[in-house]
């Protein structure tokens, strides 16, 4: 599998973190791709010989779709060869950019087709149809800076400044500590958070230290366990093998045997 990480034009930067690319696949060849909770949505454009099916949902998947946050672990199962681009999307972009109830697509997906305000058919074909992937990720890209500008009007710069926080502290942060720092009443900041986010701030501030300790894990960048437990801010061995487990679905033993 070919994977690249592409860092979004300028004017996407704001709602867009990054670019993902995966290419590879073999004729009749099945491939499984893990995804696991990382705190942000995302678009998705899918080019498959035989579609693309999200386990354990068994679900069939659209050329082009958004999907909540990934909160229980999924796989993506593709037959032959494959093509995935997706834009990996600051929590706050569902609600205010594409006027969706971000809690009502967590572990889900919203087919773009049901978009009233584009002709996302069109823009499926033309997906299809051209074989140049940067010029595929000019056009989505294209798509969202267009989308933004009708609607930027709408963003919570305040709850996007608290996600700041929380993604740069790697999770480490009291919430309450926020609330203060930001002049916020607790149940207000926990009201919009959840409003913009579809997540808790608690739960996603635990996300985003889950995947800080995951990357750490998959780099085996760590000589004992307790490396990462302390590392990452978890009150003990015991606690991280528990939230290690509730978004992977494994010890973190048993993932590094994989």
């Amino acid at each position: 599998m070919d994977f690249q990480i592409i860092q979004p034009n300028k004017n996407i930067s704001l709602f867009v973190k990054n670019i993902w690319v995966f290419e590879g696949g073999e004729k009749n060849l099945k491939t499984n791709l893990p995804f696991f909770a990382d705190g942000y949505p995302g678009l998705m454009f899918q080019q498959t010989e035989n579609g693309l099916t999200v386990n354990p949902h068994k679900k069939k998947m659209p050329v082009l779709f958004l999907y909540g946050q990934t909160i229980r672990p999924i796989e993506l199962e593709i037959t032959g060869y494959y093509q995935l681009i997706v834009f990996q999307l600051y929590p706050f972009v569902l609600k205010n950019i594409f006027n969706i109830t971000p809690q009502s697509i967590n572990d889900d997906c919203y087919d773009l087709l049901q978009l009233q305000t584009i002709d996302v058919a069109d823009l499926n074909q033309s997906l299809l149809s051209q074989p140049d992937i940067n010029q595929k990720i000019e056009n989505i890209s294209a798509l969202l800076y267009q989308l933004f500008l009708s609607k930027k009007q709408n963003l919570d710069f305040k709850i996007k400044h608290i996600i700041e926080i929380i993604i740069v502290a790697k999770g480490k942060i009291n919430i309450r500590n926020i609330a203060k720092k930001t002049n916020l009443n607790i149940r207000t900041l926990e009201r919009r958070f959840l409003n913009e986010t579809g997540l808790p701030a608690k739960q996603f501030a635990k996300i985003i230290q889950f995947q800080s300790s995951l990357e750490q894990v998959i780099a085996k960048d760590f000589i004992k366990l307790t490396d990462i437990v302390y590392e990452n801010g978890f009150a003990d061995q015991s606690h991280f093998i528990k939230i290690f487990k509730a978004y992977t679905g494994k010890t973190p033993k048993a993932f590094t045997k994989k």
